[in-house]
């Protein structure tokens, strides 16, 4: 089973006592800093606490020598790859990870890259890079680019490091992360006995890991391997997760599997966790591929076929073409026209706006940023800290009416700060799935507060910080305060089409006093709060309703003729029926169609 954990993370239980692996997302911020350093350093707790398998990246940066970094111990297993940069700190305790997968490299090139880790203004760096346990990286390369480090002078094969301060004498070819017995370095490949499979335990034949093990074992089974290989259902390894169809040989044709289950990174998963898209081939995805499209049946998201074109869905930053691409600019963003939907992140900073010499990337203009008008979905997060000062809102993203939080930069999904807007305008944004949320330092901005984010959050663990906007006094004075029509639930900006919800009727996601019932143009029907139009063949009535709901079968009294159910504007005229012949009908004295004899062949 999988569920998610007030940290965001996902919890795995396995059928053998004591196998629960806690499995997070990680970061892909490489070597940015999240607002100050202790927003960074509270990032980095919320994402890593407790957790066992990191299914992205890992990365520690920006720790000051005060900072407790012991949440970091839980980490057995990372998917992508470790970075360990631009740290103070003395002690980087990772002594329980075993295995760096690199399903993606630093760099492009990198499973572990360590680099700067000392400050020359204070003379402070880190020492000690515990990683006692880890004994295999999959796929990517090695990088170490720092100072002061005491026990890495070399690399030999994978991982082999010898010590510029004495190791330990037990410790096997004086190799080990740091001083002391307990900071020997582990070996799994070295010394194997010929019929092993590369991995074992010690030298004799029975000392063998078994084939689907990674990383080492402490037996020979596949319950006994450290980390597994390709993936773990239910704590064993195995080459693939069930299928979730299984062949019935006495029906000859594929049956579902009772037993099936999904690929979540190397791990097999009964259900995909909540805000991960379920495909016909057994994995738990961020975003649909091919000719597909994402839907929700019974509350699960899944990939269906579409039927003729697609929703025009593209890729953001961190897919497709723009993998690697660190913010929206005027050379990229003619490639969102008619999107409805973003699969990836969007990230607007002062390059975007103002263009880059360095790159010779030109400035923005403003107009350019109404391609974002079609969008409704961002599956990733919004970063917005720069942005034309000729706008006064984010009208561009009027329509966007979810963020999934899929992927976040830190534990973050939506930020805004810096910005000279005087109100946000995201009038139909109605969720953020996942993630925190930072409105910060826009000193113009009014029309929002902490509870206005909360209603949008779907988990209890979601944050919002809203800080350093304009206060409510300066608002008030200036008038800046939602309309009348609003409920007291807030608004997104000035005007009756902003108000979260209204205090009487809507019409056109605009907020009204009444609904044209029984007087005014056109004619209007209520449901649930909300003025429809009734259809043009009703016949305008005053002094009672016009109609009782949209369309030409509601309506009070025609404005023409009636056919059956429905008002129209004459009656059919050699219209083909089912059996190829014809359907001629003429108005009767109440204006009723009726059928004319059969023998009739022309009305």
């Amino acid at each position: 089973e999988q569920r998610p954990t007030s940290l965001g993370c996902f919890v795995s239980w396995c059928s053998t006592a004591g196998c629960i692996k806690v499995l997070c997302q990680g970061i892909t911020n490489r070597l940015n800093l999240l607002g100050s350093k202790e927003d960074h350093y509270l990032n980095m707790v919320k994402t890593y606490s407790n957790c066992t398998v990191v299914l992205e990246n890992l990365e520690v940066t920006y720790m000051e020598a005060h900072r407790d970094l012991s949440f970091l111990r839980s980490i057995e297993e990372v998917g992508g790859y470790v970075l360990i940069a631009l740290n103070t700190a003395t002690r980087i305790p990772l002594e329980n990870l075993h295995i760096i997968r690199g399903h993606s490299l630093y760099e492009g090139k990198f499973a572990l890259s360590v680099l700067a880790n000392y400050d020359k203004a204070t003379g402070q760096g880190t020492k000690e890079l515990l990683l006692n346990s880890l004994t295999e990286i999959l796929k990517g390369g090695v990088k170490f680019g720092t100072h002061q480090l005491c026990n890495v002078e070399t690399i030999h094969s994978l991982c082999k490091f010898k010590a510029s301060k004495p190791c330990h004498s037990s410790c096997y070819n004086g190799s080990c992360w740091a001083p002391g017995s307990q900071n020997c370095q582990t070996y799994t490949k070295l010394n194997c006995a010929q019929q092993c499979s590369k991995r074992c335990k010690g030298p004799s034949p029975s000392d063998c890991c078994n084939e689907h093990c990674a990383a080492g074992c402490t037996g020979p089974r596949p319950t006994d391997c450290l980390a597994c290989r390709d993936f773990q259902d239910d704590g064993v390894c195995k080459d693939s997760c069930p299928g979730l169809m299984r062949y019935e040989p006495n029906l000859h044709q594929l049956v579902p599997n009772p037993h099936g289950k999904y690929n979540f990174g190397a791990t097999c998963v009964k259900k995909c966790p909540y805000n991960y898209v379920v495909t016909d081939h057994g994995a738990c995805v961020r975003t649909c591929s091919g000719n597909t499209y994402e839907v929700d049946e019974g509350g699960v998201r899944k990939c269906a076929k579409c039927e003729g074109l697609c929703p025009k869905v593209c890729n953001g930053l961190g897919a497709g073409d723009l993998t690697r691409t660190l913010s929206i600019n005027a050379t990229n963003i003619d490639s969102f026209k008619n999107c409805t939907k973003i699969n990836g992140n969007i990230a607007l900073i002062k390059t975007s706006i103002h263009g880059d010499l360095y790159t010779k990337t030109p400035k923005m203009e403003p107009s350019q940023l109404d391609v974002f008008k079609t969008v409704k979905e961002i599956t990733g997060y919004l970063w917005i800290q720069d942005w034309p000062e000729s706008l006064n809102s984010l009208s561009p993203f009027e329509n966007l009416e979810i963020i999934r939080g899929r992927t976040k930069r830190g534990s973050l999904s939506l930020v805004i700060t810096q910005l000279r807007v005087n109100y946000l305008g995201l009038r139909s944004l109605k969720q953020i799935i996942d993630g925190d949320v930072i409105i910060s330092n826009n000193q113009n901005l009014c029309y929002t507060s902490k509870t206005h984010w909360e209603m949008l959050f779907t988990s209890k663990s979601q944050i919002a910080k809203v800080e350093g906007n304009a206060d409510t006094a300066t608002c008030a004075l200036s008038n800046n305060t939602c309309n009348r029509k609003c409920t007291t639930d807030g608004c997104w900006g000035p005007g009756p089409d902003m108000c979260f919800a209204c205090r009487d009727f809507s019409r056109d996601r605009s907020c009204v006093d009444s609904c044209n019932i029984l007087e005014g143009e056109p004619r209007e029907a209520v449901r649930n709060e909300t003025c429809l139009e009734c259809h043009p063949e009703c016949q305008r009535l005053n002094g009672t309703a016009t109609c009782s709901a949209p369309g030409p079968a509601n309506c009070t009294k025609c404005a023409n003729v009636k056919d059956g159910l429905f008002c129209v504007s004459h009656c059919p005229q050699g219209v083909p029926r089912d059996d190829e012949s014809l359907v001629w009908k003429y108005a009767d004295e109440l204006k009723v169609c009726q059928l004319c004899h059969k023998n009739c062949t022309q009305g």
